[in-house]
């Protein structure tokens, strides 16, 4: 099973994983490692630490999709998460594997946006250590996510927006992880 977990800074996307790892006893890849280990491997790869996500998202989604495919075919269980997972590359791998892939797509409303910017920014660090400030303002974040908003219900994505209470509505994703792998498992022992 693959569990592809996409969306803008600081919305829990690596926490979820580490949560997802304890709960399925799955690894998980986070496409910040990856993204780092290319560029200080070769600065030359095609993209630097400050492109865009979509700029980095496009040269990283073949090797991403390479990784898919190899662990589907040797019936292997990966986490992926990222900001530069993009709803339009895993719609193809969703629509090529439907029964072993499972993408998730986080995002914060304006509103929540504006009421927890402070919070949000606190939270960044749950899991990784990021040592430099947060240099974006509210304005951006909010911005970020609009466009992310849509760029998801384009490409029909499993799209889940925290717009209150990011403890309670947070759930609704892992419930829907959670019914997927169970209904995809009972398929597959079939």
């Amino acid at each position: 099973m693959i569990i592809l977990l996409g969306g803008n800074s600081c919305t829990g996307k690596t926490l979820m994983s580490q949560k997802l790892l304890e709960k399925y006893n799955m690894p998980y890849l986070s496409m910040d490692h990856l993204k780092m280990g290319l560029y200080r491997g070769d600065e030359n790869c095609g993209f630097t630490p400050l492109d865009s996500n979509e700029v980095i998202g496009e040269k990283l989604w073949p090797m991403i999709k390479g990784i898919i495919m190899t662990n589907i075919e040797n019936d292997q269980n990966l986490i992926i998460e990222g900001c530069y997972l993009l709803p339009q590359y895993v719609k193809d791998i969703e629509i090529a594997y439907p029964d072993q892939v499972i993408s998730v797509f986080l995002g914060f409303s304006s509103k929540y946006i504006k009421e927890n910017f402070t919070k949000i920014i606190e939270h960044r660090n749950a899991i990784e250590n990021r040592k430099y400030p947060e240099e974006r303002t509210i304005n951006d974040h909010i911005q970020a996510h609009d466009e992310f908003r849509t760029k998801c219900l384009e490409w029909d994505a499993n799209y889940f927006e925290i717009d209150q209470n990011y403890e309670e509505e947070i759930q609704k994703a892992y419930r829907y992880i959670d019914a997927r792998m169970s209904m995809l498992n009972a398929v597959k022992q079939l």
